[in-house]
């Protein structure tokens, strides 16, 4: 497994989303469970969590607690495993999703995401999306607190702009370590905050890299390049889209969700996959399929 970077710390260069694992349509927990072994067996050392990858209000967490779980029933080392969990993001139990990126509400997820992980600090934590009734800055940082603390090793954000990022590394001293954003070939509104943390030696994570769960199968029927490059590879599309993101820039770690052993597995090979300049000047152009 080829690795990259997150504030100094190596991480594999394709990390596992778990939400799908814990959200609507979820599997029985014995297939996740085989499914982040079969990722750790590959090399993986980034599972990506969030306190609110749950679909029931009286089961918050419940993403974090099947990590936890696997990670104590895996056989093999995980020492090195890096889990990324965020807060400030809710759901309520009725399909809803709101947010509280109030301090007080941090520090009482970030708490609670440490006992469900059973770790005393969190590899690392992000702050899930904005609330546009608390000042960012103040959000923030909590963030700055909880490394201070020990709490937490590494400090990220989600779902910003590059304005918050600039503004997130100032609160954070220059210890700004990831954003996550929403990116994919599907939606590609995150390139000046992929920019961004290129220039400023951020990682950039990507979630849903393959359009969401319910669209990941469809990728080379919407995006006519990306199917014909995989035919020219022998590989699936979904392979080429995580190697086309790769290529981007060297900040860029994947986090692709999957329910399946052989999903993260297809995945995973994205690492060993080299796109000519050609190709990856056609998959960057490619328009989607009505």
């Amino acid at each position: 497994m080829k690795n990259r970077d997150i504030g100094g710390v190596p991480v594999s260069a394709i990390g596992l989303g778990g939400m799908p694992m814990s959200i609507e349509g979820r599997p029985d927990e014995a297939r996740s469970i085989r499914t982040i072994h079969a990722a750790l067996d590959a090399g993986v050392t980034l599972i990506d969590t969030a306190d609110a990858y749950h679909i029931h209000a009286d089961e918050v967490g419940h993403n974090e607690s099947l990590i936890a779980k696997a990670l104590a029933s895996y056989g093999g080392d995980t020492s090195q495993v890096i889990v990324a969990t965020k807060g400030g993001h809710l759901r309520p139990g009725d399909g809803s999703w709101t947010v509280d990126g109030s301090p007080e509400h941090l520090r009482e997820a970030v708490d609670a995401s440490l006992k469900r992980l059973g770790v005393d600090a969190i590899g690392l934590y992000q702050f899930h999306r904005p609330d546009p009734r608390v000042p960012y800055a103040d959000s923030v940082g909590v963030l700055a607190e909880l490394l201070d603390a020990g709490k937490i090793r590494l400090a990220g954000i989600s779902n910003a702009n590059p304005d918050q990022i600039r503004e997130a590394n100032e609160v954070l001293d220059g210890r700004l370590a990831s954003v996550q954003n929403q990116f994919s070939p599907a939606f590609r509104g995150s390139e000046a905050e992929l920019n961004a943390c290129a220039a400023l030696g951020i990682a950039f994570l990507p979630w849903s890299p393959l359009g969401g769960i319910s669209r990941a199968g469809e990728l080379g029927e919407r995006f006519a390049p990306f199917e014909a490059v995989a035919k020219a590879h022998g590989v699936s599309p979904q392979r080429v889209c995580l190697a086309w993101m790769l290529a981007k820039a060297p900040v860029v770690i994947p986090i692709p969700g999957a329910s399946r052993p052989e999903s993260i597995v297809d995945s995973i090979a994205a690492t060993d996959l080299v796109l000519t300049d050609d190709e990856y000047a056609a998959l960057d152009a490619a328009n989607v399929r009505p």
